[in-house]
């Protein structure tokens, strides 16, 4: 009878000697975030994602939140995939493609649905988030696929909508913006005009797992590790300097000529700060315009993670500003 709580006293020494050595490994990482993006949850959320950590992961993420104040949601299935869209009091005929996080191997339009709720409460527009399939089960070009699907559809049935399939803009976090860099060149070169894009910290450069030095970038919530696997997942191959498919890193194509005007928002803390910063210089180079928002002290998803703090309020509100002028 005396077996399990002692086996449970073991779990919690083992459990809080893990938090402890992970606390002291990035106890000068810490250093650098502002006080009031020190999350206690950041010691904890520099690990690795891996494929052990997957399956708890994926379901967290399909844990389903209301999205609230008064906005409606609906589940539609567009090419065989689940897809959210919300609808606010106040809708107007401007439309949003909403695209969630998750490094390309975890993530749902479930876990976001608050974000994405906000701004279609916030723009007056209705939001379509797709439930695009992960890596590695699915590597490229199966999220892409599904994701501009959804974008078709959208125009196909904006009538029942009630939108301007003419006035669909698109936008996501981290493979969220990844995805929404790809859609964005890919409509365009497909003949379909989208009014923006607005890309928050985007994985758009698969060569950033080639490089030996992050300047100290990459210790929270996505590291160098954590990008390795989700740009192998996604390619299905380890990234290599030579190629990649078309689409699949969007900060490898040639031209930006002629994309939809962007939005392009980063810490300096975060592993895709060089990436990030490099493809708004290259978009403005090209004649496209876009604003870049770099926030000094703010890692990976501290928007989300800190999202009460002053500074992240103005970082989310600068992404919705800049949607809001085009929609």
């Amino acid at each position: 009878m005396k077996v399990l709580p002692a086996a449970l006293g073991v779990t919690a020494v083992a459990s809080a000697t893990l938090a402890l050595r992970r606390y002291l490994s990035v106890r000068e990482d810490l250093a650098a975030v502002p006080a009031e993006l020190r999350s206690p949850l950041l010691p904890v959320l520099a690990r690795d994602t891996t494929t052990r950590s997957l399956k708890a992961t994926r379901l967290a993420s399909r844990l389903s939140m209301p999205p609230g104040h008064g906005v409606a949601l609906a589940k539609r299935t567009v090419s065989g995939r689940l897809v959210l869209v919300l609808t606010p009091p106040n809708q107007g005929t401007g439309a949003l493609l909403y695209i969630h996080g998750g490094g390309m191997v975890v993530g749902s339009p479930q876990a976001e649905v608050r974000g994405s709720a906000a701004l279609a409460r916030q723009l007056g527009v209705l939001v379509a988030s797709p439930d695009y399939r992960l890596a590695p089960e699915h590597p490229f070009p199966a999220a892409l696929d599904d994701c501009m699907s959804t974008l078709y559809w959208m125009r196909d049935n904006a009538d029942e909508l009630g939108i301007d399939p003419d006035r669909i803009a698109v936008t996501g976090s981290s493979a969220g913006g990844g995805l929404s860099a790809a859609v964005a060149q890919r409509a365009h070169d497909e003949g379909i005009r989208l009014v923006a894009q607005a890309l928050a910290y985007p994985m758009i450069d698969d060569r950033t797992v080639l490089r030996g030095d992050h300047n100290g970038r990459g210790r929270f919530l996505w590291t160098p590790e954590s990008n390795r696997f989700g740009w192998t997942a996604y390619l299905g191959r380890s990234p290599q300097g030579s190629q990649a498919p078309q689409y699949a890193a969007p900060a490898r194509r040639d031209s930006l000529s002629g994309l939809a005007p962007a939005w392009i928002g980063v810490g300096d803390l975060d592993l895709f700060y060089d990436e990030s910063v490099d493809y708004a210089n290259r978009l403005r180079a090209d004649g496209v315009p876009c604003e870049l928002v770099t926030v000094p002290g703010m890692y990976h998803g501290a928007d989300g993670l800190a999202a009460k703090v002053p500074a992240m309020q103005n970082f989310r509100s600068s992404l919705t500003d800049h949607l809001r002028r085009h929609l």
